[in-house]
C-alpha cells in the first residue's frame, strides 16, 4: 500500500504556503484586462466586430509562429470547423488518441465523421506515431485512390494529434506516417500555447491547428478558440466559413455556402489581448512550478512527476504525477487524500473508447492509454502558484 503522507508532504513542498484549497488551474486578471474589456463596453464594440479581434489574432499568430489566425468562439467549434475545412466528410474516419478531452472526439462527430482511436506513448503522453503506423499497416488498404479501413470500408481522412498537458507529440514521426497514408494533420494544440518542439511552436506542424482559450487554459478569453495555418487561401476560407459565409457588402446579406456563426466576440478578444501580453511570463512561471514539483518528487519512491519530452519546451499546462505500476490501484485513494488536504487534483480523462457514445468506434490496441489512465494524476498548475514576481510586470 502506498504511504500517502509523503505524497502530501511533497505536494506541499512544491506549492509552499499558498492558501487552501488550491484549484487545478485558474486564471488571474488585473488592471490591463479591466482596461481593455471596459474599452469594449464604453465604445459599444462588444460583439464579433471590433479592433481587439484582429489584434488578438495577430498576437496568437506571432506567438505560435503561424502566418494566419482566425478567432473562434471556443476550441470545440474551432476543431469542428478545422476538420470540415480539411475536407473531412460524413462517415470518414479520423484517427486520434483515446487519451484526450472529450471535445476532440465530439468535434469529429460534429463533422459527421467517426473517431478511430490509436494508442499513446509514455514518451510524450500523446499519440504514438509508431503505434499508428503499425495499426495502419494492418488495417489500411487502397481503394479507388483513397486509403480505407478494410474492416469498415470507410475512408481514412485525417489524424488529430493532441499535445497532452502542453507536451509536444513527436511530430516528425507523425508527419512521415501521415504522408504515407495521405492523412490530413489537424493539430489539437488546445493545451499547448507557448510550447515548442525543437524551437518550433505547437500548432505549426500540420496544415492547420486549433487552440483553446477556455477559463482553465494558460491564456483565457473566458471561452474562445483559434484556427491557425500558414495557407493564405485556407485561412481566407476559414474566416468566411466561420462567419456565416457572408459575402462582403456595405448593406446586402448574401451568403454563398452553408456555414457557421463561430465568431469570437470583441469583448472576449479584448480579455485575450491583455492575457497574451503576459504569455511569456506565465510560461516561465509554469516552468518554475514544474521544476518545484520535479524537485519535490526527485527521490520519491512510488511516484514521479512527468518531465517534458526530449527536444521540447513545454508550457506544463498541467503537472502530472505518475504512480508506479504497482500502485495503480491506489490512484483514487490518493485523489481522495489530496482533496481532503485542499489539493484539487484530478485523474486523467476517462479514455474515449470507454465512454458509452464512443465504445463501438474503431480502435487499435490501447494498452498504454489504459495504463496511463490508471496511474496519472494532475496537480494544481496555475501560473500564480510560482509567485507573482515570475509572471511578468502586467500581473496584478
Amino acid at each position: 500500500m502506498l504511504d500517502l503522507k509523503p505524497v502530501l508532504e511533497a505536494v506541499d513542498a512544491a506549492l509552499g504556503t499558498v492558501q487552501r484549497p488550491v484549484e487545478l488551474h485558474e486564471p488571474r486578471f488585473g488592471d490591463r484586462e479591466r482596461e481593455l474589456v471596459l474599452d469594449c463596453i464604453e465604445t459599444n464594440w462588444v460583439s464579433s466586430a471590433g479592433k481587439y479581434v484582429s489584434r488578438f489574432e495577430e498576437m496568437v499568430a506571432a506567438a505560435t509562429g503561424s502566418r494566419y489566425a482566425i478567432a473562434i468562439v471556443n476550441g470545440t467549434a474551432a476543431l469542428h470547423a478545422a476538420l470540415v475545412l480539411e475536407d473531412v466528410e460524413p462517415n470518414d474516419e479520423v484517427l486520434m488518441p483515446s487519451i484526450t478531452f472529450v471535445a476532440t472526439a465530439n468535434a469529429v462527430r460534429h463533422a459527421g465523421a467517426v473517431p478511430h482511436f490509436v494508442d499513446s506513448t509514455w514518451d510524450t503522453l500523446g499519440l504514438d506515431p509508431r503505434a499508428l503506423e503499425a495499426h495502419l499497416d494492418a488495417i489500411a488498404v487502397r481503394r479507388n485512390g483513397a486509403w480505407v479501413n478494410k474492416h469498415t470500408g470507410r475512408r481514412l481522412r485525417a489524424v488529430v494529434p493532441v499535445h497532452i498537458f502542453g507536451h509536444p507529440v513527436d511530430m516528425a514521426a507523425l508527419r512521415a506516417v501521415a504522408a504515407r497514408y495521405d492523412l490530413a494533420i489537424v493539430e489539437d494544440a488546445t493545451e499547448s500555447l507557448g510550447s515548442t518542439l525543437n524551437g518550433r511552436g505547437c500548432g505549426t506542424f500540420g496544415h492547420s491547428a486549433v487552440l483553446s482559450f477556455n477559463g482553465n487554459k494558460i491564456v483565457t478569453t473566458g471561452g474562445g478558440g483559434m484556427i491557425v495555418t500558414d495557407d493564405e487561401a485556407h485561412a481566407r476560407h476559414a474566416r468566411h466559413f466561420t462567419s456565416t459565409a457572408k459575402k462582403p457588402h456595405a448593406w446586402a446579406f448574401e451568403h454563398d455556402e452553408v456555414a457557421y456563426n463561430y465568431r469570437l466576440p470583441n469583448i472576449n478578444a479584448a480579455l485575450g489581448c491583455a492575457q497574451m501580453e503576459r504569455l511569456p511570463g506565465m510560461v516561465a512561471a509554469k516552468r518554475v512550478l514544474a521544476e518545484r514539483y520535479l524537485k519535490a518528487f526527485r527521490d520519491f519512491s512510488g511516484a514521479r512527476i512527468y518531465r517534458e519530452p526530449k527536444g521540447s519546451e513545454s508550457n506544463y499546462w498541467l503537472n502530472t504525477l505518475v504512480l508506479d505500476r504497482e500502485y495503480a490501484s491506489e490512484r483514487d485513494r490518493l485523489l481522495e487524500a489530496l482533496h481532503g488536504h485542499g489539493i484539487r487534483a484530478r485523474p486523467l480523462w476517462t479514455p474515449m473508447h470507454l465512454l458509452p457514445m464512443y465504445r463501438d468506434c474503431p480502435r487499435a490496441s490501447l494498452c498504454v492509454a489504459e495504463d496511463m489512465s490508471s496511474r496519472c494524476i494532475n496537480l494544481p498548475s496555475s501560473p500564480f502558484l510560482a509567485g507573482t514576481a515570475s509572471e511578468g510586470a502586467n500581473q496584478n
